[in-house]
């Protein structure tokens, strides 16, 4: 008995040790460590096609994340050990090495899906798309908390140049991943409290800004992702009898077809899998929906865990946005608000965007679903922004532990005040007593 009582002690005593080595908001880790889990058993069910064009296994493909959850995990942890005070020192260093990545991409960026967004240096191959999400949040934090804004002309220097230089840049590998930044960026200046006026002229100059890049795409062909783009809109906005179908021959339908494929293919998965689910493992859209590891996982958790399933990963990021706009509350610095509450948002729009795109409410974007999906860069990335948050979290936790610990300290000096006021009291009565009986 005295045993089990001592190995009980024990066991309350390593899970105390665990939870005060981990600082910052708890529950941000356990959204974490359950999008990961989340992962591992996804890509294990979602990759038998990846594992059959390569020639390989799906436990070999499963071995590979499990790497990148490793990866992650460290990542993160090296990111949330950071102070603070290092993002703040390097957020515009951070934002000229995206830019000069991205630029490297252009001269010798590596072609995979004709889209030239991937750079390969030292034998890594990586998205610096993914770097830059992070980088502009960190820039528009610092920029908004030390610069002066006192116009439009200084707003556009120091605001909309650098980071619309950056989204120009990324739309030449993705037009669906500059607008998301772009997005980002305006919610940001939203919420930080930029004035209306500027942001209106903002919007004009982004809308001019486009019409402009078209018109140099159709004069010289320099974004190669555009004519794809506007196709999926053309795709997702016309139906058969707008597009011509019943006039079309069969290869003309067949083409049409094969265009339509990922899409036609994840509402498929998404109708069958209906309120619980096949069960996990058991999706058969996973053989023939293109990328059900990556950009349509979403719709192999609808097939294999039913619309209560889907909602519990969605209401994960739900969780996750709201836990960041609780930190953003406590935040004392410009700086620290604007980071969680713009890494918060880059996670969690990317999410929702992925969602959309799988139930078939948006066209195709590309964008895969954060922390689930297949991908090193992806999810070292997010892992990053993951520990940036709990980072600030923790600092603000330690702060707060740092303020409640002198409150602490002051009572107890109060305390020990008011006892020897007490026991001075109490002698001198004593000694009063004593000579007056001697006398």
């Amino acid at each position: 008995m005295a045993d089990i009582e001592k190995n009980k002690e024990m066991q309350e005593n390593t899970r105390k040790d665990v939870g005060s080595r981990l600082h910052g908001d708890k529950v941000i880790w356990v959204i974490f460590f359950l999008l990961s889990l989340i992962s591992i058993a996804l890509i294990y069910s979602a990759s038998s096609s990846l594992a059959y064009m390569k020639g390989s296994t799906n436990f070999a493909i499963l071995m590979k994340q499990i790497k990148f959850v490793v990866g992650g995990f460290a990542a993160m942890f090296i990111c949330y050990k950071i102070p603070p005070r290092w993002y703040r020192t390097f957020a515009l260093v951070s934002l000229i090495v995206a830019i000069a990545l991205l630029l490297l991409t252009l001269v010798a960026g590596v072609k995979t899906n004709d889209a030239q967004r991937w750079l390969s240096i030292g034998g890594i191959q990586f998205q610096p798309t993914e770097i830059a999400k992070i980088a502009i949040v960190l820039y528009l934090a610092r920029a908004l908390e030390i610069m002066t804004i006192d116009s439009f002309k200084s707003f556009f220097i120091k605001i909309i140049l650098p980071i619309g230089l950056c989204c120009v840049l990324i739309l030449v590998g993705s037009v669906s991943a500059a607008m998301y930044m772009g997005l980002i960026c305006f919610i940001i200046l939203y919420i930080a409290g930029i004035k209306l006026s500027y942001l209106l002229k903002t919007i004009g100059l982004a809308l001019a800004g486009g019409l402009l890049l078209i018109l140099l795409h159709v004069s010289f062909g320099l974004f190669p992702r555009m004519d794809t783009a506007i196709e999926r809109i053309k795709r997702f906005t016309q139906d058969e009898q707008t597009i011509g179908a019943e006039n079309m021959d069969k290869r003309a339908l067949q083409r049409l077809a094969d265009e339509t494929l990922q899409a036609d293919m994840a509402q498929i998965a998404v109708k069958e899998g209906g309120l619980l689910g096949k069960g996990p493992g058991k999706s058969t859209q996973r053989y023939v929906l293109p990328h059900p590891y990556s950009d349509y996982i979403y719709s192999i958790i609808v097939e294999e865990y039913g619309l209560w399933g889907a909602f519990l990963v969605m209401m994960l990021y739900v969780s996750l946005f709201y836990r960041c706009v609780l930190i953003v509350k406590d935040c004392r610095t410009v700086f620290s608000a604007i980071t969680v509450g713009g890494l918060g948002a880059v996670i969690m729009v990317q999410a929702m965007l992925h969602i959309l795109v799988n139930v078939g409410i948006f066209p195709v974007t590309g964008h895969t679903l954060p922390l689930i999906s297949l991908g090193g860069t992806s999810f070292i990335i997010i892992s990053c922004a993951f520990g940036i948050i709990l980072s600030i979290s923790r600092t603000k936790e330690d702060a707060q532990a740092a303020i409640d610990e002198k409150d602490r300290l002051e009572k107890e000096q109060k305390r020990q005040e008011r006892e020897q006021r007490k026991l001075e009291e109490t002698n001198s009565q004593e000694q009063l007593d004593e000579e007056y009986g001697k006398a």
